[in-house]
């Protein structure tokens, strides 16, 4: 039941996409552990501006909050005006993806084959996420690379396991001790298959396996629904489907308060 794709792409940061870009998708809870966020919530909706009141703001000079220089996340987009980001630890996944490689401003998205997707206008900044050279990694699979390459580079290998669309639940700790996954009509399983192997390449083998079998519709299986104030750095915006949508939240802002005095 290989899924047949025709692309895929690093994942792109989007300053705008937790707000309005995935209007109508559900909100799901990763279950990846993370420190406390107090996220804001959406505004309230308001009635549409006079024509009197737009003419003025688009006259207004827009605070320049993306530097092309930023060779991280957190480098790259600062909050806007009055916003901090949130508190975290130093082995969170909010740090891991705040301090993650980006590639240089301009640099356009890349298709699996080295070629550019068709519309380049729709992100701010691309992650350096590896990119497997397989019609494979989609949106899903790259939020969860995202997650599994947390946990291999914070040493919490024991934490990576996803679930296939055939409620198979694909360990990695029992992969890399030497088993491997036979895919069935009705549902997979595992085989004996060698000898233990914690290389990175053995790694991405089995995360190829994850993305061959594993989707929107088996993320929905291991999701729960939460509210957008309960919302923290990798929760998920998700359309379970075939094809569905997926993309991750990477970061979370809060209206800065002035400390009392």
């Amino acid at each position: 039941m290989n899924k047949a794709r025709r692309f895929f792409f690093f994942l792109t940061v989007f300053l705008t996409l937790l707000a309005g870009v995935m209007a109508g998708m559900m909100i799901f809870s990763s279950e990846t552990p993370k420190e406390p966020e107090v996220p804001m919530p959406l505004p309230v909706s308001s009635p549409e501006p006079s024509e009197e009141l737009t003419d003025q703001q688009n006259t207004e000079k827009i605070p320049a909050i993306i530097n092309p220089e930023g060779k991280t996340l957190q480098e790259r987009v600062a909050p806007p005006p009055g916003y901090e980001r949130t508190e975290a630890k130093g082995d969170s996944l909010t740090t891991f993806l705040r301090e993650y490689p980006l590639k240089k401003a301009g640099k356009p998205v890349l298709l699996y084959n080295g070629e550019e997707k068709g519309k380049q206008s729709a992100h701010v900044a691309v992650f350096k996420l590896p990119l497997e050279k397989e019609d494979l990694q989609q949106c899903a699979d790259s939020v969860m690379r995202v997650y599994a390459e947390y946990f291999w580079k914070t040493g919490q290998k024991e934490q990576i396991s996803f679930r296939f669309v055939d409620g198979f639940q694909a360990e990695y700790s029992k992969w890399r001790s030497g088993y491997r996954i036979q895919a069935g009509e009705s549902r997979s399983s595992w085989v004996p298959g060698g000898a233990r192997d914690d290389s990175y390449e053995n790694f991405k083998k089995y995360l190829r396996m994850v993305f061959a079998y594993a989707g929107t519709l088996s993320m929905e299986q291991e999701s729960k629904k939460i509210k957008l104030s309960e919302a923290a750095t990798g929760d998920i915006f998700l359309y379970a489907g075939s094809p569905g949508l997926c993309a991750v939240m990477t970061g979370i802002i809060r209206e800065y308060v002035m400390p009392a005095t």
